[in-house]
């Protein structure tokens, strides 16, 4: 065994003793290669091996995992939190779960009870490492009970008040059980109003329901109500930078890689999900080249038409960018639903006339005093007013018929938003230079 992996031992041992996060001690591990990696997880108790693997991301996760030991791999899977077991669960093979569940003795249940759920469902993220009492607990035993359970538990900053058939009836904050005099019955100072959210439920919809009450746990049901498990909030957190990286891959059209980190990716991956949309554009922009040859009669008579090309199409395009992000932004969290989108469509046609006019006079003013014509000062004023004001629309309206089509509008916002834009923007142009030729020539 190397010095290498002996002193990066001693130094994770001692940060952790030390009070050191776990997350911080993470880059000792950036130096070691698989196989010292290995020696390093020989020399780690369950419980310090435990402590770094919850805090990788999952790809690191189950490329450390896969060094442990047949004998070691389910001790240090009834360490981890269910949650996270469960998470870890779901990034491994069909087989390799198969093999580990039975190693894992009373836990198999509780394992396989969670690994039914979808994955990004509020049920594929819960634990079930929770607190919930009776109703009719008196406030000391509460507390006694308290204290033999708080260590097992993922948070004790919510007491869950159940009935005899597991029913959630009731949650009460630490501060109100402490606060509450004894002899008190749970009953009569638990909140009868819970939020939950049911297991089923979208993991985005359940981050929704966290940040609107600021909680800093929800419950989890089944259809009957009885209490399944909780979501804590850095499960939230992670739901949140995981849809957030999600949405800004849509949206730059370039897909989704799962299951690596970015910069582990392969090239053939990442090409793949990038060439589709990509294809797209491609095939945008060969149209739009066909209706520049379409009006090349144009183009030949009036050859300072080709100046402005890039303005009005760069314009239409920041626009449309804009109007699609803010839409798709909207709906992700919440603030656009129901009854606004319409709203919100009008407000943004508005706006889209109001910064045409805006930049229309502009460009017209440009174009006047460059080349002397108030003819092409009022064909190109006109084809940005009516470019931009239509990148509004086309940056809103397609997201949100796709919206109603219950695809994601952050699919739509990238490439295809920008290829309509282009087409439409050269046709708008090319047809005011065209219906005033006569006059331009």
């Amino acid at each position: 065994m190397s010095e290498l992996v002996s002193e990066v031992a001693t130094q994770i041992r001692r940060g952790l003793q030390d009070g050191i996060h776990p997350g911080d001690l993470l880059e000792l591990l950036d130096q070691l290669g698989d196989g010292e990696k290995e020696e390093l997880l020989e020399l780690l108790s369950d419980s310090e091996a435990t402590a770094l693997i919850q805090e990788m991301e999952p790809f690191e996760q189950v490329s450390l995992f896969r060094l442990l030991s047949r004998e070691r791999a389910p001790a240090i899977l009834k360490e981890m939190a269910s949650d996270d077991a469960v998470d870890l669960l779901g990034e491994l093979s069909p087989k390799e779960i198969a093999e580990l569940l039975p190693l894992v003795d009373e836990d198999t249940a509780k394992f396989s009870g969670l690994l039914k759920y979808p994955e990004e469902s509020a049920g594929g993220i819960m634990t079930t490492e929770y607190i919930s009492l009776p109703a009719d607990l008196p406030v000391e035993e509460a507390i006694a009970r308290l204290r033999e359970i708080a260590p097992q538990a993922e948070t004790i900053y919510y007491v869950f008040v159940v009935d005899v058939e597991n029913r959630l009836i009731g949650v009460l904050s630490l501060r109100d059980l402490i606060a509450a005099p004894d002899g008190t019955p749970l009953k009569e100072i638990m909140k009868h109003n819970v939020i939950s959210v049911n297991a089923l439920l979208d993991q985005e919809e359940a981050a929704r329901v966290v940040a609107k009450y600021d909680l800093l746990a929800v419950p989890v049901v089944d259809d009957d109500n009885r209490l399944l498990g909780i979501i804590t909030f850095d499960d939230i957190m992670d739901v949140l930078e995981q849809e957030a990286t999600e949405d800004i891959y849509r949206l730059a059209g370039a897909g989704e890689v799962t299951g690596v980190e970015l910069m582990e990716a392969s090239i053939y991956k990442i090409a793949w999900h990038r060439t589709p949309w990509l294809l797209l554009s491609m095939l945008g922009g060969i149209l739009a080249g066909y209706i520049m040859s379409a009006f090349e009669s144009t183009l030949e008579a009036i050859l300072v038409l080709a100046f402005f090309i890039p303005v009005i199409m760069d314009m239409g395009g920041n626009v449309s960018t804009q109007t699609s992000t803010i839409f798709v932004r909207g709906i992700a969290t919440g603030e656009i639903r129901g009854a606004d989108f319409w709203r919100y469509f009008i407000r943004e046609v508005r706006v889209g006339l109001f910064m045409g006019v805006l930049f229309g006079i502009l460009v017209a003013v440009t174009a006047v005093l460059w080349r002397g014509s108030p003819i092409l000062g009022l064909v190109v004023g006109i084809s940005m007013v009516a470019t931009v004001s239509l990148a509004t629309v086309i940056g809103t309206l397609v997201p949100l018929l796709f919206h109603k089509l219950h695809i994601d509008p952050a699919i739509t916002s990238g490439p295809l938003v920008t290829t309509i834009k282009d087409v439409t923007g050269l046709l708008i142009y090319f047809g005011m230079a065209t219906l005033f030729l006569d006059y331009l020539q």
